[in-house]
């Protein structure tokens, strides 16, 4: 009764508005002093999820998304990408899901690469006849690849929880994004056909070959991660330092977008977005621990036995759970909460727990597009200056095709598992 009494006053404090870390942080003192545990060993599981060389990678990365935002490598990425497809019909639309995926390996976040795609391409959309609604759902929907794509902070997140190998988990990611990929730029190819949307002009050689060199830069910086990573030359964490450094020298020396004097307010910029995923992880170990001694777990085990829960019915249960406090919660404390309560149910339904987060990642994606707590939605809606009911209508098409595309991640868990087991 104790933990129902926590879990429902952390989430009327996160409906009121608290900060994620202040509710998770606030209800587990709270609760750990009310069950008479000792709090210095509350402050000890604090700081365990900081203390480690794989979280040193969140404010490196997040240094590298800030410099590559800000540091006009959406709009390269998107002129690159029109030479190769925007003579197709609807080949704009094409472009948004080819250099959003690009971006995606940049950002590592799904309201940054909705953002920075967004305030490019909506535009250029509407200039060419898309339907606004059209333009606002694409976008969203491919800006989510910014957590699914790797580098990812939400993978990072959540491979400190449950104790999973990153880059097991960054491999997990890549052909459930690629597919996500696949199934937009099929649906953006059948509306713009229905739609009788126009193409754009065919890129001349010497156009394709400037505009391609002139991408280069930006798109080896994920490439290089991937390489250092995957090679063994270098942890994941070395890996985000070598992206930071690439992206500051990029946006200063290649690109030239940045200047000298903007250098330390972006880095300050950027060490203040770190420093809030700091405080998240630090109370998330912490409502972790004490979720875990609450007996919660236990007793999901315990029923699981008792009712004879097979896996497929369990995540069909979890997967509308999530979606549903997807609608009212920010996605990342839906995927904070869920962790820790249903990884001792993994182990008993011998499900996978590097398959299930990929599976918690789209059911996240989904919660950037869903009302009225949507990200995405907000986020488009003012760089569009569009009312809120139009940005809805145009996300609800693309919240169908996730849904699908969420039940093929989870009943076919070697889309997520194949390539991990593969190569590592």
């Amino acid at each position: 009764m104790e933990a129902l009494i926590g879990l429902g006053a952390m989430l009327v404090l996160m409906a009121l508005g608290a900060p994620i870390f202040v509710a998770l942080g606030t209800v587990a003192l709270v609760m750990l002093g009310i069950e008479g545990k000792p709090l210095m060993d509350a402050a000890a599981h604090s700081v365990s999820g900081i203390n480690s060389t794989t979280f040193l990678a969140v404010p490196f990365f997040v240094m590298a998304a800030t410099f590559m935002q800000k540091g006009g490598i959406a709009r390269i990425i998107i002129e690159a990408a029109e030479t190769w497809v925007g003579h197709i019909r609807g080949g704009l639309g094409l472009v948004c899901v080819i250099a959003t995926t690009l971006f995606a390996a940049i950002s590592g976040s799904s309201v940054v690469t909705a953002m920075a795609m967004g305030t490019v391409l909506i535009p250029a959309m509407m200039a060419r006849g898309y339907d606004r609604p059209f333009a606002l759902g694409l976008v969203g929907a491919s800006g989510t690849l910014g957590i699914l794509i790797p580098p990812s902070l939400s993978m990072i997140l959540y491979g400190l929880i449950a104790e999973v190998s990153v880059p097991q988990l960054f491999l997990a990611g890549v052909i459930p994004g690629l597919i996500q990929a696949a199934i937009l730029a099929t649906w953006v190819i059948f509306y713009s056909r229905r739609k009788g949307y126009a193409s754009g002009s065919r890129a001349t050689r010497s156009e394709f070959v400037s505009k391609n060199l002139r991408a280069l830069p930006a798109v080896a910086i994920p490439l290089s991660v991937f390489a250092g990573i995957y090679s063994g030359y270098t942890t994941v964490t070395e890996s985000a330092g070598v992206a930071a450094v690439a992206s500051v020298l990029v946006a200063l020396l290649v690109y030239r977008e940045v200047k000298p004097s903007e250098v330390f307010r972006m880095a300050t910029e950027a060490m203040k977005a770190a420093s809030a995923v700091t405080f998240i992880v630090m109370f998330a170990m912490l409502f972790a621990h004490w979720i875990t001694g609450s007996g919660v777990p236990t007793a999901l085990v315990n029923l699981a036995i008792e009712w004879d829960l097979k896996p497929w019915q369990f995540l069909l249960a979890l997967n509308v759970i999530m979606i549903v406090l997807g609608m009212f919660l920010d996605a990342v404390a839906v995927m904070l909460i869920v962790t820790p309560i249903v990884l001792p149910l993994l182990a008993q339904l011998g499900i996978n727990p590097m398959h299930f987060g990929i599976v918690l990642i789209v059911n996240m994606e989904i919660a950037f597009l869903t009302p009225p707590i949507g990200l995405n939605i907000f986020v488009l809606s003012s760089i569009a200056r569009a009312p809120m009911s139009e940005a809805i209508r145009g996300m609800l098409p693309f919240v169908a095709l996730m849904a699908l595309f969420l039940l093929l991640v989870t009943y076919i868990p070697e889309i997520s598992l194949w390539l991990p087991r593969t190569m590592m």
